[in-house]
Protein backbone atom coordinates (compact mmCIF):
# COMPACT_ATOMS: atom_id res chain seq x y z
CA UNK A 1 0.00 0.00 0.00
CA UNK A 2 2.89 2.62 0.57
CA UNK A 3 4.39 2.09 -2.80
CA UNK A 4 0.72 3.07 -4.33
CA UNK A 5 0.33 5.95 -1.91
CA UNK A 6 4.42 6.81 -2.80
CA UNK A 7 2.95 6.55 -6.99
CA UNK A 8 0.00 8.97 -6.19
CA UNK A 9 1.63 11.25 -4.92
CA UNK A 10 3.95 11.75 -7.70
CA UNK A 11 1.59 11.61 -10.39
CA UNK A 12 -0.35 14.51 -8.45
CA UNK A 13 2.78 17.04 -7.79
CA UNK A 14 3.69 16.03 -11.80
CA UNK A 15 -0.02 16.63 -12.90
CA UNK A 16 -0.25 20.08 -10.47
CA UNK A 17 2.67 20.99 -11.77
CA UNK A 18 1.43 20.82 -15.13
CA UNK A 19 -1.85 23.18 -14.91
CA UNK A 20 0.75 25.85 -12.87
CA UNK A 21 2.64 26.03 -15.93
CA UNK A 22 -0.10 26.19 -18.51
CA UNK A 23 -1.71 28.62 -16.49
CA UNK A 24 1.45 30.73 -16.12
CA UNK A 25 2.43 30.62 -19.88
CA UNK A 26 -1.59 32.03 -20.35
CA UNK A 27 -0.52 34.88 -18.31
CA UNK A 28 2.11 35.62 -20.58
CA UNK A 29 0.36 35.67 -23.52
CA UNK A 30 -2.24 38.22 -22.02
CA UNK A 31 0.31 40.59 -20.99
CA UNK A 32 -0.01 41.34 -25.20
CA UNK A 33 1.17 45.48 -24.75
CA UNK A 34 4.35 43.97 -23.35
CA UNK A 35 7.36 44.59 -26.32
CA UNK A 36 8.90 41.74 -24.27
CA UNK A 37 7.99 38.42 -26.04
CA UNK A 38 5.75 35.84 -24.26
CA UNK A 39 7.60 33.26 -21.61
CA UNK A 40 7.50 30.10 -22.18
CA UNK A 41 8.83 27.33 -19.38
CA UNK A 42 11.93 25.62 -20.18
CA UNK A 43 12.41 22.28 -18.06
CA UNK A 44 15.49 20.59 -17.29
CA UNK A 45 15.43 16.98 -15.75
CA UNK A 46 18.08 15.92 -12.70
CA UNK A 47 19.73 12.95 -11.67
CA UNK A 48 20.83 12.71 -7.59
CA UNK A 49 24.68 12.79 -7.98
CA UNK A 50 25.46 9.39 -6.78
CA UNK A 51 29.12 9.84 -6.07
CA UNK A 52 28.50 12.35 -3.34
CA UNK A 53 30.04 11.16 -0.33
CA UNK A 54 29.11 13.12 2.52
CA UNK A 55 25.74 13.53 3.09
CA UNK A 56 23.84 10.47 0.86
CA UNK A 57 26.55 7.75 -0.37
CA UNK A 58 25.20 4.27 -1.52
CA UNK A 59 23.97 2.55 -4.56
CA UNK A 60 20.15 2.97 -3.12
CA UNK A 61 20.55 6.46 -2.90
CA UNK A 62 18.77 7.61 -6.28
CA UNK A 63 16.05 10.01 -8.19
CA UNK A 64 15.92 13.35 -9.30
CA UNK A 65 13.83 15.88 -10.66
CA UNK A 66 12.43 18.09 -13.46
CA UNK A 67 13.25 22.13 -13.07
CA UNK A 68 10.68 24.38 -15.36
CA UNK A 69 11.59 27.08 -15.04
CA UNK A 70 10.47 30.82 -17.36
CA UNK A 71 11.59 34.39 -17.41
CA UNK A 72 8.84 36.34 -19.74
CA UNK A 73 7.01 39.82 -19.57
CA UNK A 74 4.84 39.20 -16.87
CA UNK A 75 7.18 37.01 -14.49
CA UNK A 76 10.74 37.63 -14.04
CA UNK A 77 11.21 34.48 -12.97
CA UNK A 78 9.25 31.61 -12.41
CA UNK A 79 9.86 28.02 -11.13
CA UNK A 80 7.89 24.75 -10.98
CA UNK A 81 9.62 21.89 -9.43
CA UNK A 82 9.08 18.68 -9.03
CA UNK A 83 11.36 16.04 -7.50
CA UNK A 84 11.52 12.15 -6.15
CA UNK A 85 14.50 11.04 -4.28
CA UNK A 86 15.03 8.59 -1.57
CA UNK A 87 18.87 7.72 0.61
CA UNK A 88 19.91 8.07 3.32
CA UNK A 89 20.55 11.02 5.77
CA UNK A 90 23.83 11.58 7.61
CA UNK A 91 23.98 10.71 11.48
CA UNK A 92 23.98 14.08 12.36
CA UNK A 93 21.33 15.43 10.27
CA UNK A 94 18.69 12.36 10.93
CA UNK A 95 18.32 13.35 14.39
CA UNK A 96 15.98 16.38 13.41
CA UNK A 97 13.86 14.28 11.08
CA UNK A 98 10.70 12.19 12.31
CA UNK A 99 11.29 8.30 12.32
CA UNK A 100 14.67 8.92 10.48
CA UNK A 101 16.89 7.44 13.58
CA UNK A 102 14.37 4.40 13.38
CA UNK A 103 14.44 3.51 9.78
CA UNK A 104 18.52 4.07 10.56
CA UNK A 105 18.72 7.21 8.52
CA UNK A 106 16.55 5.45 5.21
CA UNK A 107 13.93 8.24 3.45
CA UNK A 108 12.36 8.53 0.71
CA UNK A 109 10.70 12.14 -0.06
CA UNK A 110 8.63 13.78 -3.36
CA UNK A 111 7.13 17.22 -3.90
CA UNK A 112 6.32 20.66 -5.63
CA UNK A 113 8.03 23.67 -5.11
CA UNK A 114 6.81 26.49 -7.17
CA UNK A 115 8.17 30.53 -6.46
CA UNK A 116 6.73 33.34 -8.71
CA UNK A 117 9.23 36.60 -8.68
CA UNK A 118 7.08 38.45 -11.17
CA UNK A 119 8.46 41.83 -13.22
CA UNK A 120 5.93 44.23 -12.00
CA UNK A 121 6.55 45.31 -8.43
CA UNK A 122 2.71 46.02 -8.14
CA UNK A 123 1.86 42.32 -8.67
CA UNK A 124 2.82 39.83 -5.41
CA UNK A 125 5.57 37.60 -5.70
CA UNK A 126 4.33 34.08 -4.61
CA UNK A 127 5.91 30.76 -2.87
CA UNK A 128 4.20 27.63 -2.70
CA UNK A 129 5.14 23.89 -1.75
CA UNK A 130 4.18 20.21 -0.54
CA UNK A 131 5.96 17.12 -0.07
CA UNK A 132 5.26 13.50 1.39
CA UNK A 133 8.09 11.84 3.19
CA UNK A 134 8.92 8.50 4.17
CA UNK A 135 11.03 7.53 7.31
CA UNK A 136 10.12 5.24 9.66
CA UNK A 137 6.97 7.73 9.31
CA UNK A 138 4.73 8.79 6.57
CA UNK A 139 3.78 12.53 6.41
CA UNK A 140 2.96 15.14 4.61
CA UNK A 141 4.28 18.70 4.65
CA UNK A 142 3.90 22.31 2.93
CA UNK A 143 2.08 25.42 2.25
CA UNK A 144 1.89 28.74 0.47
CA UNK A 145 2.82 32.09 1.04
CA UNK A 146 2.31 35.21 -0.65
CA UNK A 147 4.66 38.19 -0.67
CA UNK A 148 3.73 41.96 -2.08
CA UNK A 149 6.14 44.50 -2.41
CA UNK A 150 3.07 47.30 -1.90
CA UNK A 151 0.38 44.88 0.01
CA UNK A 152 -3.05 45.23 -0.87
CA UNK A 153 -5.77 44.06 1.48
CA UNK A 154 -7.98 42.82 -1.24
CA UNK A 155 -4.98 40.91 -2.07
CA UNK A 156 -4.17 39.28 1.15
CA UNK A 157 -7.82 38.90 2.59
CA UNK A 158 -8.75 36.64 -1.34
CA UNK A 159 -5.33 35.09 -0.62
CA UNK A 160 -6.54 34.09 2.80
CA UNK A 161 -10.00 32.99 2.18
CA UNK A 162 -8.73 30.72 -0.52
CA UNK A 163 -6.35 28.71 2.03
CA UNK A 164 -9.22 28.86 4.35
CA UNK A 165 -11.58 27.11 2.25
CA UNK A 166 -9.23 24.42 1.49
CA UNK A 167 -8.66 23.83 5.55
CA UNK A 168 -12.28 24.45 6.40
CA UNK A 169 -13.10 21.24 3.91
CA UNK A 170 -10.78 18.72 5.24
CA UNK A 171 -11.03 17.45 9.24
CA UNK A 172 -7.46 17.03 9.17
CA UNK A 173 -6.53 20.30 8.61
CA UNK A 174 -6.45 23.63 11.03
CA UNK A 175 -6.63 27.30 9.23
CA UNK A 176 -6.02 29.07 12.61
CA UNK A 177 -3.12 26.68 13.65
CA UNK A 178 -1.44 26.81 10.11
CA UNK A 179 -2.21 30.61 9.43
CA UNK A 180 0.04 31.10 12.86
CA UNK A 181 2.50 28.53 11.68
CA UNK A 182 3.07 30.40 8.87
CA UNK A 183 3.76 33.53 10.59
CA UNK A 184 6.45 32.32 12.61
CA UNK A 185 7.70 30.42 9.77
CA UNK A 186 8.06 33.14 7.60
CA UNK A 187 9.82 35.61 9.95
CA UNK A 188 12.93 37.31 9.57
CA UNK A 189 14.57 37.32 13.17
CA UNK A 190 17.65 39.76 12.41
CA UNK A 191 15.33 42.27 10.75
CA UNK A 192 12.55 41.49 13.18
CA UNK A 193 10.47 41.32 10.02
CA UNK A 194 7.83 39.11 8.45
CA UNK A 195 8.69 37.94 4.82
CA UNK A 196 5.23 38.99 3.38
CA UNK A 197 1.67 38.75 4.45
CA UNK A 198 1.74 34.81 5.21
CA UNK A 199 -0.61 32.11 4.26
CA UNK A 200 -0.72 28.62 6.25
CA UNK A 201 2.59 26.45 6.63
CA UNK A 202 2.12 22.63 8.21
CA UNK A 203 4.75 19.96 8.58
CA UNK A 204 4.08 16.38 9.87
CA UNK A 205 0.53 15.86 9.60
CA UNK A 206 0.31 12.19 9.90
CA UNK A 207 -3.27 12.33 11.52
CA UNK A 208 -3.58 8.52 10.84
CA UNK A 209 -6.01 8.77 7.89
CA UNK A 210 -3.77 9.04 4.51
CA UNK A 211 -6.80 9.17 2.75
CA UNK A 212 -7.93 12.75 4.03
CA UNK A 213 -4.24 14.09 4.53
CA UNK A 214 -3.54 13.59 0.82
CA UNK A 215 -6.43 15.09 -0.08
CA UNK A 216 -6.23 18.30 1.56
CA UNK A 217 -2.68 18.52 0.67
CA UNK A 218 -3.70 18.51 -2.79
CA UNK A 219 -6.36 20.98 -1.71
CA UNK A 220 -3.43 23.13 -1.09
CA UNK A 221 -2.14 23.34 -4.52
CA UNK A 222 -5.47 23.74 -5.72
CA UNK A 223 -6.39 26.78 -3.89
CA UNK A 224 -2.78 28.17 -5.15
CA UNK A 225 -3.60 27.09 -8.45
CA UNK A 226 -6.50 29.18 -8.29
CA UNK A 227 -6.28 32.10 -6.08
CA UNK A 228 -2.20 33.47 -7.58
CA UNK A 229 -3.36 33.55 -11.35
CA UNK A 230 -6.26 35.82 -10.17
CA UNK A 231 -4.12 37.75 -7.82
CA UNK A 232 -1.45 38.03 -10.91
CA UNK A 233 -4.40 38.70 -13.60
CA UNK A 234 -5.87 42.01 -11.38
CA UNK A 235 -2.26 43.82 -11.33
CA UNK A 236 -1.71 42.82 -14.97
CA UNK A 237 -1.96 46.15 -16.70
CA UNK A 238 -0.60 48.20 -14.04
CA UNK A 239 1.47 50.83 -14.60
CA UNK A 240 4.30 51.24 -12.47
CA UNK A 241 7.46 53.45 -11.76
CA UNK A 242 11.47 53.01 -11.36
CA UNK A 243 11.29 54.05 -7.42
CA UNK A 244 8.32 51.26 -6.98
CA UNK A 245 11.15 48.75 -9.39
CA UNK A 246 13.67 49.78 -6.45
CA UNK A 247 11.09 49.26 -3.69
CA UNK A 248 10.89 45.87 -5.22
CA UNK A 249 14.25 45.08 -5.65
CA UNK A 250 15.22 45.68 -1.92
CA UNK A 251 12.02 43.53 -0.78
CA UNK A 252 13.92 40.60 -2.67
CA UNK A 253 16.84 41.43 -0.67
CA UNK A 254 14.78 40.61 2.27
CA UNK A 255 13.64 37.25 0.37
CA UNK A 256 17.39 35.89 -0.21
CA UNK A 257 18.03 36.22 3.41
CA UNK A 258 15.33 33.82 4.78
CA UNK A 259 15.27 31.40 1.92
CA UNK A 260 19.54 31.46 2.76
CA UNK A 261 19.23 31.52 6.34
CA UNK A 262 16.17 29.55 7.73
CA UNK A 263 14.30 27.68 5.37
CA UNK A 264 14.10 24.24 6.22
CA UNK A 265 13.22 23.31 2.37
CA UNK A 266 16.54 24.92 0.81
CA UNK A 267 18.22 22.72 3.96
CA UNK A 268 17.01 19.97 3.53
CA UNK A 269 17.32 19.46 -0.28
CA UNK A 270 21.49 20.49 0.18
CA UNK A 271 21.47 17.68 2.82
CA UNK A 272 19.88 15.06 0.62
CA UNK A 273 21.71 15.51 -2.26
CA UNK A 274 19.62 17.52 -4.05
CA UNK A 275 20.43 19.63 -7.33
CA UNK A 276 22.07 22.76 -5.99
CA UNK A 277 20.37 24.87 -9.45
CA UNK A 278 16.87 23.18 -8.04
CA UNK A 279 17.11 24.06 -4.70
CA UNK A 280 17.99 27.24 -5.30
CA UNK A 281 15.51 28.02 -7.60
CA UNK A 282 13.78 30.31 -4.93
CA UNK A 283 16.07 32.75 -5.62
CA UNK A 284 15.24 36.26 -7.43
CA UNK A 285 17.09 36.59 -10.55
CA UNK A 286 18.10 40.30 -9.47
CA UNK A 287 18.03 42.30 -5.72
CA UNK A 288 19.75 44.75 -4.32
CA UNK A 289 20.66 45.47 -1.02
CA UNK A 290 20.71 49.46 -0.37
Amino acid sequence: MLEEQKNRAVEWFAALRDALCRDFERLEDAAQESPQPAGRFVRKTWTRDEDRQDECPGPDDRGGGTMSVMHGRVFEKVGVNISEVKGSFSPEFRRSIPGAEASEGRFWAAGISVVAHPCSPLVPAAHMNTRMIVTDHVWFGGGADLTPTFPEDDDTADFHGALKSACDTHPVADYDRYKAWCDRYFFLPHRGEARGVGGIFFDQLASGDWQGDFAFTRAVGEAFLDIYPRLVERHLHETWSEEQRRAQLIKRGRYVEFNLLYDRGTTFGLKTGGNVEAVLMSLPPAVIWP
